[in-house]
């Protein structure tokens, strides 16, 4: 035990009494909990819910809100232990830096623990987003022009460009890789169906795996993963797809299609903007392109997982019903989207240690990682162009980079500066 550990402990703690309903302490040794940590479970939460409130920008700046507050203040675990949870969460579908708290959670104090992560960790964001779904229905009721958002949508434009250049300069490290990002952004940019998404990224993970020339990939490693979380992501993502062709229910579609979007999308709130985009504008036609733009450009604005994002637009998908119902889509969205890759991390978490040791895992996310690069940088073209090249749209998604990259300004102020110009033009 720590230093910090046991000056944390309560006298009958450091005992070997933990304090019921206030310590957490591994009581046997189930491979499960082998790793788990004696903690005060409020002043863990406390630290999970001090990265949400400052975690902008995304998986990257997450992560360093995360070194700060969990390895170099808390020494919940090492640096080291946190590169390899990201490297875990990147295999993994669903929201890279949601999954990498939820682990830390899950390391401290088992599958409890890592469920009220998740909660403090996403509920504050998922709440205001819930509240900006209502957003038009405010503006109109007060007879204020929605022009006054119209800069929204050109900001956030400029945040998706900076971030397919980002994560294609990281993604492509060589010549398989650069290929499979330039085909994965023409494909889908000719293909917008969404079943073209899962499919690609796939690929990608094969065509990688095919080309390596690294010998014993499939390395055999013994597991003994709880079954039981996989049982219930299948039977979710199976039962989802029956219960929508069997009912025409709006709510059982949107809960439908943002779990599916949190089992397909690898890497965070950027890479499943196309997805979304696709569907709920394009095909399903629930909200426009304005009202897409302008619900991503104010999650910029918001500290948490980007992927709260799903809140606002399964309530804006659900607005044409009451409140009540709009609430109810919200819910959906954001359940829907967050629930698959917690169960993932339930699932995996327990025998990472023995999973990273197949070589074949880490080769297939090179693959997996480019294809997701280019459908972010497809993504900045046809949202560029559903916006509209007009000249002040085109100066403020350059303003927008400029300032991003020079990672002077933060980003709720460029939000709120946008909301400014609107009000002023």
């Amino acid at each position: 035990m720590t230093h910090l550990e046991q000056d944390n402990l309560a006298p009958d703690a450091r005992a070997g009494h933990p304090i019921r309903g206030e310590w957490r302490v591994p009581v046997n040794s189930d491979a499960t909990y082998a790793n788990t940590l004696a903690v005060s479970w409020p002043a863990f939460l406390r630290d999970v819910l001090i990265c949400s409130l400052g975690a902008y920008g995304g998986p990257e700046a997450h992560m360093s809100v995360f070194l700060d507050q969990m390895v170099v203040k808390r020494k919940y675990l090492t640096e080291q232990d946190l590169v390899e949870l990201i490297a875990l969460c990147s295999i993994l579908p669903g929201p890279t830096s949601t999954q990498t708290i939820v682990s830390i959670g899950y390391k401290m104090g088992g599958p409890v623990l890592a469920f009220f992560t998740m909660l403090v960790w996403a509920l504050p964001v998922l709440v205001v987003m819930t509240v900006l779904s209502f957003l038009y229905q405010f503006l109109a009721a007060r007879e204020i022009s929605f022009e006054v958002l119209r800069f929204i949508g050109p900001m956030a434009v400029g945040f998706i460009i900076l971030a397919a250049y980002r994560i294609g300069r990281k993604v492509v490290v060589d010549g398989v890789t650069g290929i499979l990002m330039v085909t994965s952004a023409v494909v889908t940019y000719f293909i917008r169906a969404p079943w073209i998404f899962p499919v690609i990224l796939v690929a990608g993970g094969v065509v990688t795996i095919m080309l390596s020339r690294a010998e014993d990939i499939w390395k055999r490693v013994s597991l003994n993963p709880p079954w039981r979380y996989l049982a219930a992501f299948t039977f979710l993502a199976l039962g989802g797809l029956v219960a929508t062709a069997l009912f025409q229910e709006r709510l059982i579609q949107l809960a439908e299609s943002f779990y599916r979007y949190g089992y397909l999308v690898f890497g965070g709130g950027q890479v499943v903007v196309p997805v979304m985009h696709t569907e709920l504008v394009q095909i399903r036609e629930y909200m426009s392109n304005q009202e897409f733009l302008t619900g991503y450009g104010l999650v910029q604005g918001l500290p948490g997982p980007m992927f709260s994002f799903a809140a606002y637009a399964g309530g804006m998908a659900a607005r044409d019903g009451t409140p009540a119902y709009q609430i109810a889509g919200a819910i959906a969205g954001g359940v829907g989207i967050f629930l698959p890759g917690l169960l993932l991390i339930y699932f995996v978490y327990p025998v990472w240690e023995r999973l990273k040791q197949i070589p074949a895992v880490k080769i297939a996310l090179r693959g997996i990682g480019a294809v997701a690069g280019g459908l972010i940088a497809i993504a900045a073209v046809v949202l560029a162009e559903s916006s509209g090249f007009e000249v002040a749209n085109v100066v403020i998604s350059v303003l927008t980079i400029v300032l991003l990259a020079s990672r002077k300004v933060p980003a709720p102020l460029i939000v709120v500066a946008a909301l400014i110009a609107g009000f002023l033009v």
